[in-house]
């Protein structure tokens, strides 16, 4: 593949991802505040992959690839939250309610988020979105890189 096919297909990609993430919304899945932080690389990438296509500086698709291993991390982020293998952003978890007096879990309840970031709410052959989310994106990664390494080797 050459340098603008990679970068087209890797931005793609992204905005394939965000039009999906928006079509789970509009079915009635609303996104926590974890899966929110996830779409901002992925509009970078797009950008970056307009930008990449026009201007052909060499280190756009580097950018382009750290955007997509950033939402890649997020992504990994958000399932370990998911899994219980580590703690979510205060803001977008529960917490737990033992040795509460009934005002204490009163204000909790009323302070809990509208859409908990440890919650699946959906999942596709064991994985959740989140998961698709970072397996997907690195993937878009290695194929930014694959297009920076068609631009580089064009300059020797």
């Amino acid at each position: 593949m050459t340098r603008k096919q990679l970068i087209l297909l890797a931005a793609a990609g992204s905005a394939a991802l965000l039009l999906g993430a928006l079509g789970f919304q509009a079915l009635g899945y609303a996104p926590c505040k974890l899966c929110i932080w996830q779409r901002w690389p992925h509009v970078a990438a797009v950008v970056i992959g307009a930008l990449a296509l026009a201007l052909r500086w060499g280190v756009l698709p580097l950018l382009g690839a750290a955007a997509a291993a950033t939402t890649g991390v997020l992504g990994v982020y958000h399932t370990g939250v998911e899994q219980g293998w580590w703690q979510g952003p205060d803001t977008c978890t529960s917490a737990p309610i033992t040795n509460l007096t009934p005002d204490q879990l009163m204000e909790q309840i009323m302070a809990a988020p509208l859409v908990r970031c440890d919650d699946i709410a959906w999942q596709f052959l064991g994985l959740s979105m989140a998961s698709w989310n970072a397996i997907l994106s690195f993937a878009l990664a290695a194929i930014w890189i694959a297009a920076w390494r068609k631009a580089t080797a064009a300059l020797t």
